[in-house]
């Protein structure tokens, strides 16, 4: 492999998913799954749910979260 190649995130840490990110910036946060719910209006089961990879994150849940932790909602995509 060059250099200059490169491959995809999913391939290089397969078993990495959107919601290691989001309980990685929940963390940065300080923030509990229970407070960021509030914040965001959804219930903790479902933050749960999305940070062990059970409910995917779609655009409109990735940018209430992006808003709430203060970084892109593409992180979470």
């Amino acid at each position: 492999m060059n250099s200059g190649d490169t491959i995809p995130w999913t391939e290089a840490f397969p078993d990495r998913h959107p919601g290691h990110v989001l309980a990685g910036a929940r963390y940065r946060e300080n923030m509990t799954q229970k407070a960021l719910s509030a914040l965001i209006g959804c219930r903790p089961s479902h933050i749960s749910e999305m940070e062990h990879g059970r409910r995917p994150i779609g655009k409109e849940m990735a940018k209430r979260l992006a808003a709430a932790l203060g970084t892109s909602y593409k992180v979470f995509l």
